[in-house]
């Protein structure tokens, strides 16, 4: 494996003095799915989380930021974000929206600073992985300090079966 460049938000979060660490997986491009990192590192898939960027509409543009096995509940996300209703935006908008793709999207570094909501979940590990801009490598950093330097919110987010 060649020597892991650093991205963009690696680059911010050093600005910021917030350590990470930048830990490489193996992109499977027919699984772009959290759980598949999570296996590939070794995680709990609790502690992988995944950025998804949504739309309100009230507000606008908003990133949620949880658990890469859970579903974001909609109603939760739009009550949040001071929204009355909220929707995950189109794949096709993702890149010109956050200057991500799909599998690369991270909180930090979006070409604008979105509202972020972090699911409270975060608070109950000393790290958590998010990606760190690009396929195929992922932040392992605390989720407090992440929180803090994107101006987040933690709050419930995720959709329960019940």
């Amino acid at each position: 494996m060649r020597g892991i460049g650093k991205t963009n938000a690696a680059r911010l979060l050093d600005k910021a003095k917030i350590k990470y660490e930048l830990v490489p997986y193996v992109v499977d491009e027919n699984d772009l799915a959290a759980t598949h990192i999570a296996s590939q590192l070794g995680e709990n898939i609790k502690q992988v989380f995944k950025t998804l960027v949504l739309h309100g509409d009230k507000t606008g543009h908003f990133v949620c930021v949880v658990p890469g096995d859970a579903e974001v509940d909609l109603k939760k996300a739009a009550r949040v974000s001071g929204n009355k209703k909220a929707d995950l935006i189109p794949m096709k908008e993702l890149l010109p929206t956050t200057g991500y793709i799909r599998g690369g999207c991270s909180p930090v570094g979006m070409k604008k600073m979105f509202p972020t909501f972090f699911d409270a979940s975060c608070e109950q590990f000393d790290y958590i992985y998010v990606s760190a801009g690009v396929r195929g490598l992922q932040f392992k950093l605390n989720p407090a300090e992440l929180v803090k330097y994107v101006r987040g919110t933690v709050a419930d987010l995720v959709a329960t079966n019940d």
